[in-house]
This record gives structure tokens, C-alpha cells and sequence, in this order.
């Protein structure tokens, strides 16, 4: 018999291997089963393992939960949660953005060094870097504390942080400033995937995730109107100049929503006051069926250990990197390209907001796609395709006439389209990773991995290679092959690990978990059997 592990669950090697020689070869001897010290059968939740707020209010076994309440469910969380998340991301997403914006309203003239597109990308960068750091001591945090108060907290942070950017009037203040608010935001995504797949259903959460992502499109559509009425803004006779409006205006409006958030957000469905004791019962009992666990507090080294060592997590990590290297410098030079087409600093302000248009369009439509074909790194790869094209134009084709400035705009537009990748990318890591520690782990290492590739984002844009960034565009290209192969990579891998779990459930009636008991057991997707792998 396998032994039982400190933590109350059998230590048997894991089901799923990771070498295309060992995957549908399962020993039966060495099934890992989720069973109590004294009850051998494992036919009940491991309370050793549950997280004590959810033991309180999860059934022993699945309930069966009808459309029609489902539904209801669904709703009373869309109403509270989703609209935080949504507006939260869209804050997050302008405040970040806002120092692009600027970029043609007279700061880069008010502060000389600017005019440098190598100390200017390095406002961007010193972001990233910041959440690098902070990546993993905030994950950990998460994992650990009231979520939703954590999240207003940051909130109100970085609003403060954003303000005093009005204050800045040299380069090593506006450094100091733009790392405090890496530091800040760096809650954000992690936190938004924790909440998707906390409230939602596995099926769920790809639309969810868009919802929240595309954020990022909005924020270009309305930054950009914003801009430019804030552009409108004269000094003199205005004792402040136009940029240094639109940091004060965004960051006291953001301060003012972190109060709210932390008013208004439950930190769980447990902890959920606005609803009764029974809606918050069918609230957890809804999403066991993701066997991806709700909460827990409790920290499992093995677990690090197991994510670690798990192809999917760098598979995400390189995902992340090869789509964040080609957004960070698309959106920190997004107003320097467009302009590079001789376009004027009215036309380049409202032409930037097409960019959060077609973003949004390419969210939308991806999702929908998996939705309609449930295949997601199918999708993934399809929405490459136009990257590749549009970045060529930008390479060989130069500006001389009416019909190129529109074919260049064109072909700019079109390259986002990878966006795609990203969102449906992150998506996949909530429904695909299970076990708290593992899933914080992972999480952390893909925004550690999203943090390096918009660092460098913006360094390979050289002043020296403008108009045209050849340099830069070129090692975009490099990125969307490298995407490719990943995404090959990972559906190959995840075919034969749900071939292997098939195949061991089949043989071995032990394995199967029809009731959903160990749902909350705090199990990886590699230890539970019953796991299956979305791609």
C-alpha cells in the first residue's frame, strides 16, 4: 500500500507523466488516490486537507444544481464581482497607459531627456521590473489574506503613486515613481485569476478573463478621447500643465474606487454578506466541478516543487513572453508610430483609439471561437497568423504616398491581433492548474514571465532605427514563431496527459471520483485522476 503523506493523501507518483514515452503507460500499482488516514476507502473530502472556511459550507458530495438556479447564481455574481474586476482592470489599464498618452501632450518637451526613446522606454520598463520583484511576495500574500481588501488597498496605493507623477519634473522622480506603481499594480492580474476561477465555472472562465483583459482596449479608446481633451489644456493661462491634469484627475478618481472596491467586493463566496447562507452554499458547490480547489491557506512545498517541474507552467511563462515583448513596446510607442506615419497630434490621439477597438474585436471574437469550437490553442495559433502579416508590411514597405500612410495604419492595426494568444493563454492557466500552492506558483512565474517581456518591450525600439523600427519589429517576428511552436508544444502534451488519465480511470474503478468528493481537497491537476487538461 501507498504511503500516507504528512498531509493526509496518498504519496503514490504521479499519474500523469511527462516524457511522450511514459504517457499512457499507468501502473496501477502506483495509483494516486486522496484517502483518509482512517477511512481507506476514500469515500468522503479529506478534512486535513479542505480549507476550514470551505468544510463549513461544502457538501460532502456534489449537488446537482439545475439550469435555472445555475443561471441565478451566475447572475448575483456577475452584478457584484464582475463589474469590480472589469472597471478595476480598466483603472489599472488607464493609469499604466496614461504616461503613453502623455507622450505627445508636452512632457517629453517640459523634461529634455525624454526626447531620448531609450530613457523614455525605460518608464516603462522600471514598471516591470518592479512587479518582477514583487511577483512572488505578493502571490504568497494573496494565497493568505481577505483578497478583496488586499486589492482596494492597492488600489488606493497606486492612485496616490499616479498623482504625484504632477510632481515629477526630472527624469530620476519620474523613475522613483513609475516603480511604485509597478509595485502597486503588481495585484492585479494575479488577483483577477484567483477571483475568475474562485466565481466561476470552468466554462466559464475564458469569457470572464476577455472581459476583464480587454480592459486594455478600452482604456486606448477612452485614454485616447481623454487625452485629447485634456490636450486642450493651455499653460498659461492653466497653473497646470495638460499632462500634469490628466495624472491628478485619474489618480484622486482612483483612490476614490479603492475605497469602494473594499466596501463592496467579498473577499470569497464564504465571506460573502450580501447573500444568504444557502445562496453562498450553492456559490461554492457550483464551481467543484472545476476540481481546481476555491481557497486555501495552507502552503505545500510539494506542490511548488510540482509546478516547478511542470511543462505547462514554462509553456505559459513563454507564452507570456513572446506576446508581452510585442505589447509593451506597441503600446509604450504606439503614439510615436502612428505620428511616424505623418499623421498630426490631433489625428494620432484619435487614431489610437481604433488600436482599443481592434483589440477588443480580437478579444471578442477569439473567445467566441472557442466557445463555438472549444478549441482554444487552435484559436490561439489562427490569431497569430495576422501578426505575422502586418508586422511584414511594416518591415518592407515604405512610406511615400496617401495609400501606404493608410496601408501602414492598416497593417499596425492588424499585428495586435496575437492579443489573442495572452488572454486565451491566462484563461487557460486558471482552468488548467489545480492545487492553491501550485496555482500560486504558477501564476506567479507566468507574471514574472509577463513582466520580462514588457520590460524589454519597449528597449528594442532604438531611436536610431525610427521612423521605421526594423530592429524592433523583427524580433516581434521572432516572438510570434516562438508562440507557434509553444502552442504546438502544449497541445501535444495535453492530449497525451488526458489520454494517460483516460486510460488509468478506465482501469482502475478506484480512480474514479464520479461524486466529486475530493474536489476541495487542495489536489494538483496532476494528483487528481479525475482531472481533465482544457486546450
Amino acid at each position: 500500500m501507498a504511503r500516507t503523506s504528512h498531509d493526509a493523501v496518498q504519496s503514490a507518483p504521479e499519474v500523469v507523466h511527462d516524457s511522450a514515452d511514459d504517457v499512457g503507460k499507468p501502473d496501477i500499482a502506483k495509483v494516486e488516490r486522496v484517502l483518509s488516514v482512517t477511512d481507506e476507502k476514500g469515500d468522503h473530502m479529506n478534512y486535513d486537507r479542505v480549507d476550514a472556511e470551505i468544510s463549513k459550507y461544502a457538501n460532502a458530495v456534489a449537488i446537482d444544481i439545475s439550469p435555472e438556479e445555475n443561471r441565478r447564481l451566475k447572475r448575483m455574481i456577475d452584478s457584484r464581482v464582475l463589474p469590480i474586476m472589469v472597471f478595476t482592470y480598466f483603472l489599472q489599464a488607464l493609469d499604466k497607459g496614461t504616461m503613453s498618452f502623455t507622450a505627445i501632450m508636452g512632457i517629453r518637451t517640459d523634461i529634455p531627456i525624454l526626447a531620448d526613446n531609450s530613457k523614455w522606454g525605460w518608464l516603462t520598463t522600471c514598471i516591470y521590473i518592479a512587479v518582477l520583484i514583487v511577483e512572488f511576495p505578493t502571490n504568497w500574500i494573496i494565497q493568505r489574506v481577505p483578497i478583496a481588501k488586499y486589492l482596494g488597498f492597492n488600489i488606493m496605493a497606486w492612485s496616490l503613486v499616479l498623482a504625484c507623477h504632477a510632481a515629477c519634473w526630472n527624469y530620476p522622480s519620474l523613475i522613483a515613481v513609475r516603480t511604485l506603481l509597478g509595485i502597486f499594480e503588481a495585484v492585479c492580474q494575479p488577483t483577477f485569476l484567483i477571483l475568475s476561477s474562485m466565481w466561476y465555472k470552468r466554462d466559464e472562465q475564458a469569457a470572464i478573463v476577455t472581459y476583464w483583459y480587454m480592459m486594455n482596449g478600452a482604456q486606448q479608446i477612452v485614454g485616447g478621447l481623454m487625452a485629447y481633451c485634456f490636450s486642450l489644456i493651455k499653460s498659461p493661462p492653466s497653473p497646470l500643465r495638460s499632462w500634469q491634469a490628466i495624472f491628478l484627475t485619474y489618480g484622486l478618481f482612483s483612490f476614490f474606487w479603492g475605497l469602494f472596491v473594499i466596501w463592496w467586493l467579498p473577499d470569497s463566496p464564504m465571506r460573502a454578506k450580501c447573500w444568504s447562507e444557502e445562496d453562498k452554499k450553492l456559490m461554492v458547490e457550483r464551481v467543484r466541478s472545476n476540481q481546481t480547489g476555491l481557497q486555501n491557506k495552507k502552503f505545500r512545498p510539494y506542490q511548488m516543487k510540482e509546478a516547478f517541474l511542470d511543462p505547462q507552467t514554462w509553456c505559459y511563462c513563454l507564452i507570456a513572453i513572446c506576446t508581452t515583448l510585442p505589447t509593451s513596446g506597441l503600446g509604450s510607442f504606439s503614439q510615436i508610430i502612428i505620428k511616424g506615419f505623418h499623421f498630426s497630434v490631433l489625428e494620432t490621439q484619435l487614431l489610437a483609439m481604433v488600436l482599443g477597438v481592434v483589440i477588443i474585436a480580437t478579444l471578442l471574437s477569439s473567445t467566441w471561437l472557442v466557445k463555438k469550437t472549444n478549441q482554444n490553442l487552435i484559436v490561439m495559433a489562427v490569431f497569430v497568423i495576422p501578426s505575422f502579416i502586418g508586422t511584414i508590411v511594416l518591415m518592407t514597405v515604405r512610406l511615400h504616398d496617401k495609400a501606404t500612410q493608410v496601408g501602414l495604419l492598416i497593417s499596425y492595426y492588424i499585428v495586435l491581433s496575437f492579443w489573442a494568444a495572452q488572454t486565451l493563454s491566462m484563461s487557460m492557466l486558471a482552468r488548467n492548474v489545480a492545487g492553491q500552492t501550485k496555482k500560486s506558483t504558477t501564476v506567479a512565474c507566468n507574471f514574472v514571465a509577463w513582466c520580462v517581456g514588457n520590460a524589454i518591450g519597449p528597449q528594442v525600439f532604438l531611436t536610431r532605427d525610427s521612423p521605421r523600427y526594423f530592429i524592433a519589429f523583427a524580433t516581434h517576428l521572432g516572438c510570434y514563431v516562438l508562440l507557434v511552436l509553444t502552442i504546438a508544444f502544449l497541445r501535444f502534451n495535453f492530449m497525451l496527459r488526458n489520454k494517460a488519465k483516460d486510460k488509468l480511470v478506465s482501469q482502475v474503478a478506484e480512480a474514479r471520483d464520479d461524486h466529486l468528493v475530493h474536489a476541495f481537497d487542495d489536489l494538483t491537476d496532476k494528483e487528481n485522476p479525475n482531472f481533465r487538461y482544457v486546450y
